[in-house]
């Protein structure tokens, strides 16, 4: 394989906060709790849906039962739900057709449920386009533990000298520096940390003219 780029996915290739608002927002208003604005979902998201739900708990909640119950509401009601405004970000399926003419492999590495990732993918029409998806439950481990990228590019057949990752947190961040991988960072992701606080090799705002990049590193 030519080159592989390895993605993260809520905030990197798809806007999925205004979904996961909602989801959060659904649970607050049946157990009583306070809802959440979109900059706060931004803010929270990016771990997984139990760190995101327990960074919105803090300590109004301390009951380990109703934390989980909490919990499963939210993933129902959040898969029953996934694509109602989620919407990919500005220029990625072209980048994605430019990706596959030119033989370059992808992957997702998300640390979203891998049946949500993958669901969330086919209804956005993109999933197609990854040759792996790797979720926070398809492995025993998941980001920033850098296997989460080092072992789907074992699996796809690429090779680690010639793989980048894209991600929006430094989260992603972090797994692409403990994998010794290039960083491109996008811009505004689910995270509370500034661009300037979050270690990058490259920094955009949407993926259109995204191949001019990808090109410095073919």
């Amino acid at each position: 394989m030519k080159f592989t780029i390895l993605f993260d996915l809520d905030g990197t290739i798809v806007n999925t906060a205004p979904d996961l608002m909602a989801a959060h927002n659904h649970v607050m208003r049946k157990y009583g709790y306070p809802e959440k604005k979109l900059k706060d979902i931004k803010s929270l998201a990016g771990r997984g849906a139990w760190i995101m739900m327990q960074r919105s708990f803090k300590d109004e909640i301390n009951d380990e039962k109703t934390k989980k119950e909490m919990l499963n509401e939210f993933i129902n009601f959040y898969s029953k739900n996934i694509d109602k405004e989620s919407v990919p970000l500005v220029g990625v399926t072209n980048f994605f057709k430019w990706a596959k003419n030119n033989e370059i492999s992808m992957a997702v590495c998300t640390n979203k449920q891998e049946k949500l990732a993958i669901d969330l993918l086919k209804k956005l029409n993109i999933y197609q386009f990854f040759d792996y998806v790797a979720g926070s439950d398809t492995f025993s481990f998941n980001k920033p533990d850098p296997r989460h990228l080092t072992d789907v590019v074992q699996i796809i057949g690429g090779d680690l000298k010639k793989t980048i990752m894209v991600g929006d947190s430094e989260v992603d961040a972090m797994t692409a520096q403990n994998a010794n991988l290039p960083f491109v960072l996008v811009k505004n992701g689910y995270t509370e940390k500034t661009e300037k606080e979050i270690q990058h090799d490259e920094l955009i705002s949407d993926f259109v003219s995204f191949e001019k990049i990808i090109k410095k590193y073919l």
